[in-house]
């Protein structure tokens, strides 16, 4: 089939070169020419596993190429899924959804024969019954909208891309065209639910809430293990087997459940403040009150890392030599939208600290962010003289790490393991003071 992606971020370059790996004759759409002419080239403008050898693989197959046309666009196909970035409105916690209504409304007036919008992007529930009025107010032909949210994992985008736990689509059933609308979907994912993905059918209120749904309960889980570790720290307790505990129950499960420095990126954070701004639209925000506190739990692991970073210094970070490893949200992603290690890193440079930030992919978007902290290029270079020394993303490389690496370099045999990703008995054996996030 033929098909259009507009945006070509993470989600966008990700859904075009992988609908071009299932077959189809793809056209992705950005109006920014620098990506459009990477991403021709072959060249991902981002760091995500996997998904170059897709890209090329494509392009050189003559399935898959881009353009900052939507007049070709247009005329290419008559399936066109939206991929553009929902940011978190500044000054609030409102989703801002002007690059989803400027994708309806510059294609809209080109649409010549029926077409299907298909929204992937995360936006707030009721959005797509109002893009499909305004996509229909804009052209003489029909057009339907219907929501096919994604669940990619920055790390895992094209696995989850090609291999997901199931497919949701959200049409609107009081229009004729809904049925036109399944089958077309249905014959896109044809390869997908052949090998038995489930496909759920909703209408467009529960599609698009399924994957803001998912996250609150993400965030969520991962909040209250790190609340359970500010107990743990009260009492003595070890937070990690707690949790090991918890997840052997099948009602709750071991994953998300690893106290640590937060969650950050782009989705989460803004995810839960924009599904509690839509619902207070609603008149149901005593409903989701609580992720205000889910919210304030993780922005609090940030200063508490400040905090850890302080003591270990002596009791003030003026004039100390902080080694930072980590600057990505998460592991196997170049990405530091609200990125924890990258905020730590930069409060404790504002404390008045010299701080040296190491990360193997995230280096280039961390100067961009914040240009004053100084950046290493290997992590004995970051940790060189340092004070001490703070784990803040669990890269493999991170993780691998023993006391031995380190010892010729540092000035004082301290580290901070803010995602309890090292072995705190290996580190303390050898004559460190290490510590971790709800340990003993």
């Amino acid at each position: 089939m033929r098909c259009t992606v507009f945006g070509t971020g993470y989600l966008g370059a990700t859904h075009a070169a992988c609908m071009a790996e299932l077959g189809h004759d793809v056209i992705g759409v950005d109006i920014d020419p620098g990506k459009v002419a990477k991403l021709s080239d072959g060249v991902v403008p981002f760091y995500e596993p996997g998904l170059e050898s897709v890209l090329r693989r494509n392009l050189d197959a003559g399935r898959l190429r881009f353009t900052t046309s939507y007049a070709e666009a247009a005329a290419h196909a008559d399936v066109h899924f939206l991929g553009v970035g929902t940011p978190q409105k500044k000054g609030e916690y409102a989703a801002d959804l002007k690059y989803v209504h400027a994708v309806v409304d510059t294609l809209a007036p080109l649409l010549e024969r029926p077409s299907v919008i298909i929204g992937k992007s995360t936006v707030p529930v009721g959005t797509a019954t109002a893009l499909g009025a305004r996509a229909r107010a804009l052209t003489s032909t029909d057009v339907e909208v219907a929501w096919n949210p994604e669940f990619l994992r920055e790390g895992f985008a094209v696995k989850d891309t090609l291999h997901p736990d199931r497919l949701v689509l959200g049409v609107d059933r009081a229009r004729a065209g809904a049925d036109r609308v399944e089958e077309l979907v249905r014959e896109i994912y044809a390869e997908l639910t052949a090998a038995e993905v489930p496909f759920l059918l909703t209408d467009l209120a529960t599609a698009e809430l399924v994957k803001v749904s998912a996250n609150a309960f993400l965030a969520t889980k991962i909040s209250f293990i790190n609340a359970v570790s500010e107990v743990c720290e009260a009492t003595g307790a070890d937070v990690t087997m707690l949790a090991d505990a918890l997840g052997y129950d099948a009602r709750i499960g071991r994953r998300f459940l690893n106290a640590g420095l937060g969650f950050g990126g782009g989705c989460l954070p803004k995810d839960i403040r924009a599904f509690m701004a839509r619902s207070g639209e609603l008149g149901a925000n005593h409903a989701v009150a609580f992720l205000r506190e889910v919210d304030n739990i993780n922005m609090r692991r940030r200063t508490k890392v400040v905090d850890m970073a302080t003591r270990a210094c002596g009791g003030s970070l003026l004039g100390a030599n902080v080694a930072v490893l980590g600057a990505a949200f998460k592991p196997e992603s170049d990405d530091v939208r609200d990125s924890p290690a990258l905020n730590v890193a930069g409060m404790i440079q504002l404390h008045g600290a010299v701080v040296t930030v190491y990360d193997p992919k995230a280096l280039e978007n961390s100067r961009r962010v914040f240009p004053t902290l100084n950046y290493a290029t290997s992590v004995a270079e970051a940790c060189e003289r340092a004070d001490v020394v703070l784990v803040l993303t669990e890269w493999d490389e991170f993780t691998a790490l023993r006391p031995g690496d380190l010892e010729r370099v540092v000035r004082a045999r301290s580290i901070i393991d803010g995602r309890n990703c090292l072995d705190r008995a290996t580190w303390r054996d050898a004559g460190w003071v290490y510590a971790g996030l709800g340990t003993p």
